[in-house]
């Protein structure tokens, strides 16, 4: 068992083939091959890229921007040249990741335009189309997320980390607008989170 802990592509590999395993039993459930049951796995595979995608935006917020002040001088190029660029890869494809997924899902349950439109398309009816609403706005604030990834704060990193040219200034203020972005990203979270959390509960 140690010998598979301690490799962490066959610890991934073994927890994927269980977790097919655990897909493939339900489909022995009542509803079989249905659309339901592919909705359950586009929803698992929502939900297992944005905890990689939130969890590494937590840890860029919570770890290490606010702690990277504090190390020395010397010791920041381990950061900087290997943990942040391998950090940032899971980062942005799983933004990609979970954005797609996201997108068929609801496009699968056949809500997409209604959540796209916040509930007003074909005109909106007060507590009917709440959920929608609800939704809609959770999925506009995650697709806002995403365009900031790729189009700030992976650009900007690039910079600020030296995988692109640049002078000192210009590697100052790309840092600065990586963070502005992705503190943007970490304030929009929360409510994001709220609306996709609740809103399978109390309107399915």
């Amino acid at each position: 068992m140690s010998g598979l802990l301690s490799n962490f592509r066959n610890t991934v590999i073994v927890s994927f083939v269980l977790a097919l395993v655990i897909i493939v039993g339900y489909a022995h459930s009542p509803h079989g091959h249905d659309a339901s049951y592919f909705q359950a796995i586009f929803r698992w595979l929502h939900v297992m890229f944005g905890i990689l995608w939130i969890g590494l935006l937590y840890y860029f917020n919570f770890v290490q921007i606010r702690v990277m002040p504090q190390i020395p001088a010397e010791l920041k190029p381990a950061v900087s040249k290997y943990i942040a660029p391998e950090a940032l890869f899971w980062f942005r494809w799983a933004a990609l990741a979970t954005w797609v997924m996201g997108v068929i899902l609801a496009f699968s349950r056949g809500y997409l335009l209604e959540a796209a439109t916040l509930g007003l398309a074909g005109g909106y009816t007060p507590g009917v189309d709440m959920g929608f609403t609800f939704i809609g706005t959770g999925m506009w604030l995650a697709t806002v997320m995403f365009f900031n990834v790729w189009v700030f704060i992976w650009p900007n990193q690039k910079i600020a980390l030296g995988m692109v040219e640049a002078d000192a200034d210009a590697k100052a203020k790309a840092a600065k607008t990586a963070m502005l972005f992705s503190r943007t990203n970490t304030l929009l979270s929360l409510p994001m989170l709220a609306t996709m959390a609740m809103n399978q509960t109390l309107f399915g």
